[in-house]
């Protein structure tokens, strides 16, 4: 008979693998988007000095 206790064990703990690499990506991209709007004002500011 199957182990359908271990296969949703193994199912869940994939999954929750996943999204906490979907998260750490989004956080990553959300910190690049950040400096880069940084980086923008800074030249932005130079420019107009």
């Amino acid at each position: 008979m199957a182990d359908y206790k271990q296969m949703y064990l193994t199912l869940i703990d994939a999954t929750e693998k996943a999204i906490n690499e979907l998260i750490s990506a989004q956080r990553a991209c959300e910190e690049f988007y950040i400096l880069s709007e940084e980086e923008e004002e800074k030249a932005k500011n130079k420019e107009e000095a």
